[in-house]
């Protein structure tokens, strides 16, 4: 099921494998990274889009549906966020003639189990796939909902940090808030 008897798909594979079984045995927090590729970042691809995106697609796609499909059969989804996302976004132009730049206005992750609606699509973008246009979630706001989802309320979170407490969240300054739009039961307090 995670690819571990392919060679493209037997590295990410059993990662994604540890992490269940890490998670099966209590452990609370787990990151999962895709492998390096060219000495850099896998998803990091301001060149070579035709070789490379396809490579690490090839790579990842068995093994992280499999972890998802893995955690749903055994009962573990439901208590269990996994989080699919990047650093940033990718602008819709090309950069060098093969690759592209990061883009700051338009993002993708996926959210499995942890009390996020299945199957749901959220938000669009422009036609140009440039800029959030539609049911916009900022990264403060997607913060803001995990912590929920964790028990813990964004605005009473603070950490210490060059002599003032802060949020994770950067409230309440972005007025960030808990997306239950995404939320199989949103109740928020």
């Amino acid at each position: 099921m995670y690819g571990l008897d392919q060679a493209e798909t037997e590295g990410f594979g059993r990662r994604c494998l540890m992490a269940r079984r890490l998670v099966e045995s209590g452990v609370r927090f787990v990151m999962l990274t895709a492998p390096i590729q060219n000495g850099g970042m896998p998803w990091d691809h301001h060149g070579s889009l035709d070789r490379d995106i396809p490579k690490i697609s090839r790579q990842v796609d068995q093994p992280s549906a499999a972890l998802i499909a893995d955690l749903k059969q055994r009962g573990l989804l439901d208590e269990t966020m996994v989080i699919w996302t990047g650093e940033f976004g990718r602008l819709p132009t090309g950069q060098r003639g093969t690759g592209r730049d990061h883009n700051r206005f338009a993002y993708t992750t996926l959210v499995a189990g942890g009390g996020f609606k299945a199957g749901l699509t959220h938000g669009a973008t422009d036609d140009f796939g440039y800029k959030s246009v539609e049911d916009l979630v900022s990264a403060p706001d997607f913060l803001a909902t995990v912590l929920h989802q964790l028990g813990l309320n964004h605005d009473e979170l603070y950490f210490s940090h060059a002599g003032r407490d802060e949020t994770l969240t950067d409230s309440p300054v972005t007025d960030a808030r808990v997306v239950g739009e995404l939320l199989d039961n949103p109740v928020v307090v």
